[in-house]
């Protein structure tokens, strides 16, 4: 039996491998060691732990390492955190492969802890390019990995350009595709009030947006303004939106900060605030809504697969493969709503199978199953 240990971080990290998780746990030569931790464990990040075990996943370990804060400080301390706590886990866990998820600064703790313990890793979504500290951490994380899972051909490419061995290299697509086109995606009637949240309800028949913004990591200080461009411009649309709370990377608490004035001021506004949503229902939220406004890279993934409309704003997902469906402004309040509106008028795009069809998981996990096992690298060009 193969043990394969997942570090799961974040509410993105677990949306990006819950499919995964699922075809390890079935498959019969795989066992499932689940390991949760950083803003995954946090209440205020959407207590993304509580959600995995309701989804019927059995954790393993949790590792508390993220230092509040939200600065550029508290991010390296916190990785350096993870790694001590890692290293001893994956001591007493031993498994013979461990699975480490994009880029976030959190999972580039999984990478050196597990290489260092010489137990090999494997990277899903590694060889896409971005911008921003993501992209180095992404890259780097790459280079201390063994197995690789890019979501596009062109990724694929990439990781092969940087010295990887091609045979290494398995371009399956992103896992959370798979979950897009397993569910049924109707609107769920009771959503809006499941989640809670803050803010004005809202009504179900009628149309809405969705915002996910999240603070940029290498444009720390600029996140209150940047933030405030967005509300100024969704508040002018006039349509009711479901906003979700950033993530913690340095500067989410100057975009905290804007979205806690917004809400004080305008209370009887047409936005509501939620912490965070089941990975299932976020999907459904997103396909039955408008379109999706802010920086998150499920714009340009689930959305390219939906032919769902999207706003990308500002830098953070500047240089990501997308589908004709997102269109990418800079943080000006004017440009964020002429492009909301002409989005909206354009309606639903054809669909775009650029990240995968919905088959992503089971070829990862027969591949972690088949792979041959080795900590030995070199340039391969």
């Amino acid at each position: 039996m193969r043990k394969i240990c997942v570090v799961v971080n974040s509410r993105a990290n677990y949306g990006r491998i819950k499919s995964v998780l699922h075809e390890i746990n079935k498959h019969p030569g795989l066992e499932l060691q689940l390991i949760v931790g950083a803003s995954a464990l946090l209440y205020r990040f959407g207590n993304v732990k509580e959600i995995i075990e309701n989804d019927g996943f059995r954790i393993n370990a949790t590792v508390y390492s993220v230092i509040e804060g939200e600065n550029p400080t508290t991010m390296a301390k916190s990785v350096g955190i993870a790694i001590v706590e890692l290293a001893t886990l994956f001591e007493n866990f031993k498994p013979d492969i461990v699975i480490t998820v994009a880029d976030r600064f959190e999972t580039i703790a999984t990478a050196i802890s597990a290489s260092y313990k010489n137990i090999s890793v494997a990277h899903t979504q590694g060889g896409e390019i971005t911008g921003s500290i993501d992209e180095s951490v992404r890259h780097a994380i790459t280079k201390l990995s063994h197995i690789h899972f890019p979501a596009t051909e062109k990724a694929s490419d990439n990781i092969i350009r940087m010295g990887e061995d091609p045979s290494t290299v398995h371009m399956v697509g992103c896992p959370s595709i798979d979950i897009v086109t397993n569910i049924d995606l109707g609107l769920p009637p009771n959503i809006f009030n499941k989640y809670k949240g803050v803010g004005k309800a809202l009504v179900p028949d009628l149309p809405y947006l969705v915002v996910v913004q999240h603070p940029v990591t290498t444009e720390y200080g600029r996140g209150l303004e940047q933030i405030n461009e967005t509300l100024k411009a969704v508040d002018a649309v006039g349509m009711q939106v479901a906003w979700l709370w950033p993530n913690v990377d340095a500067g989410s608490d100057d975009i905290s900060k804007g979205l806690r004035m917004y809400r004080e001021s305008k209370r009887q506004g047409h936005i509501h605030f939620y912490r965070n949503f089941e990975v299932e229902d976020f999907v459904r939220l997103i396909a039955n809504s408008e379109g999706l406004v802010g920086n998150s890279s499920s714009a340009l993934r689930e959305g390219s697969f939906l032919g769902l409309p999207a706003v990308n704003i500002g830098t953070r997902q500047q240089y990501r493969e997308h589908a004709d469906n997102v269109k990418f402004v800079d943080y000006d309040s004017r440009k964020i709503e002429e492009a909301i509106r002409c989005q909206i008028n354009n309606g639903r795009y054809q669909p775009s199978y650029l990240y995968g069809r919905g088959n992503s998981a089971e070829k990862i996990a027969e591949i972690l199953y088949e792979a041959k096992i080795s900590i030995q690298k070199r340039l391969h060009y």
